[in-house]
């Protein structure tokens, strides 16, 4: 965690499609009504989370680990409605 990160919650791709277009889409909607600056990052790459193309770089396939950080205490609650994205596999699961 950098010096500009105040928080971060840790989650995984679980639906078969990983996070294309649709999904980053949703996540950069959510991202965008954040007060500060919100990043995804899989370990290596970190990515503005309100940017679909930036989010689309990340070529995150089912399985892979993602960070969500956030600038701000405040936006906690846009971080906790990202990792749901991603815990509910962007509303793609199948049983």
């Amino acid at each position: 965690m950098d010096k500009n990160t105040k928080m971060v919650h840790n989650t995984v791709v679980i639906n078969d499609l990983g996070m294309h277009a649709r999904p980053a889409a949703q996540i950069a909607q959510i991202a965008m009504a954040a007060e500060s600056e919100i990043w995804l990052s899989d370990g290596n790459t970190r990515v503005d989370a309100s940017s679909i193309i930036d989010l689309l770089t990340l070529c995150a396939t089912k399985g892979s680990r993602i960070h969500i950080h956030a600038k701000s205490f405040e936006d906690a609650a846009v971080v906790d409605k990202i990792k749901s994205l991603f815990d509910d596999g962007f509303g793609e699961l199948t049983e």
